[in-house]
């Protein structure tokens, strides 16, 4: 298993594997412990393979359409070139429209997902409608980080739902989730009352190499070798971050992100609506996706 965070390979120490659930999908009410437990419920290709590879597919070949990937696109490998900035007048327009895509739609706000996270969260769920799609390819990561800061300025209960689009091995850039992350106290009592777009002068991402905090924290980054259809959940405390793409095929990893909440709680015009803004109010344009392949992100 190939682990890399900030161009180091990860101590195997530091290392360990993210425990999927085994579960009747008929008694999705063993996995309510595994949250407060774990602070994370990972379940083995919860979602159909096939129409996970359906929406990979429509994804990359819009992709392709903009010269960033090689066919056959649903293999997502990137052509190291890109003219989207040239083919595309509007890059948010151009990214809100690739995550409308409905057969990505479908999984993401399909009767599956939202019964298995109404069932976590213990009452009706709404899925957010803003979805933040993201392709990644070699070179590139996430930092350290947790959800709270972005997605509770309305209500608290709140759960990310991570799902891999593809089959994806620890070499194309994973997620990870910082072990037992979700009860250090410290860092919580940090992230109360703080709004990653209202406190601008701060940054929600711990810039510390991951492999270097999980040392200090005398922790493990836990990861493995995703498969399609995937899906992880973990609460608004929960760091995680994404190693480094370093895949030898210059295989693209994808995969979603989409948070639910109570269907009664308050919502957040950002997020929800058929034209929501996005945290900072610009739209699908803030997102990374939202830029060519060929270009940097910046790191968050």
């Amino acid at each position: 298993m190939t682990v890399v965070t900030h161009g180091e390979t990860v101590p195997p120490e530091r290392v360990g594997p993210l425990i999927a659930s085994v579960v009747d999908p008929d008694r999705l009410d063993d996995l309510t412990g595994s949250i407060d437990e774990n602070g994370y419920v990972y379940l083995r290709e919860f979602l159909p393979r096939d129409e996970v590879l359906a929406a990979r597919e429509a994804i990359f070949a819009q992709l392709e359409a903009v010269g960033e990937i090689e066919d056959p696109a649903v293999d997502g490998i990137y052509s190291g070139r890109s003219h989207r900035r040239e083919a595309v007048e509007d890059l948010g327009a151009f990214w809100k429209s690739v995550a409308e895509t409905w057969a990505l739609r479908r999984l993401t706000h399909g009767p599956d997902l939202n019964r298995l996270m109404s069932t976590l969260l213990g009452m009706p769920a709404r899925a957010h409608d803003f979805i933040f799609l993201r392709p990644a390819n070699r070179g590139k990561y996430t930092n350290i980080h947790c959800d709270y800061s972005f997605f509770t300025r309305r209500t608290e209960t709140v759960l990310t739902a991570w799902i891999a689009l593809g089959d994806i091995p620890t070499a194309d850039g994973s997620l990870f989730v910082v072990e037992g992350s979700h009860r250090f106290e410290d860092i919580i009592k940090g992230q109360r009352g703080f709004d990653v777009a209202r406190d601008t002068a701060r940054t929600a991402a711990i810039m510390m190499p991951p492999h270097q905090f999980a040392q200090a924290r005398s922790t493990r980054l836990l990861t493995t070798d995703f498969s399609a259809g995937d899906v992880v959940v973990f609460p608004m405390f929960t760091l995680h971050g994404s190693l480094d793409n370093v895949s030898p095929d210059n295989r693209v990893r994808l995969s979603v992100d989409v948070r639910f909440q109570p269907s009664g709680d308050a919502m957040d015009s950002r997020y929800f609506g058929p034209d929501p803004t996005g945290t900072t109010g610009v739209g699908y344009g803030e997102l990374t996706g939202a830029k060519p392949l060929n270009e940097a992100w910046h790191i968050r």
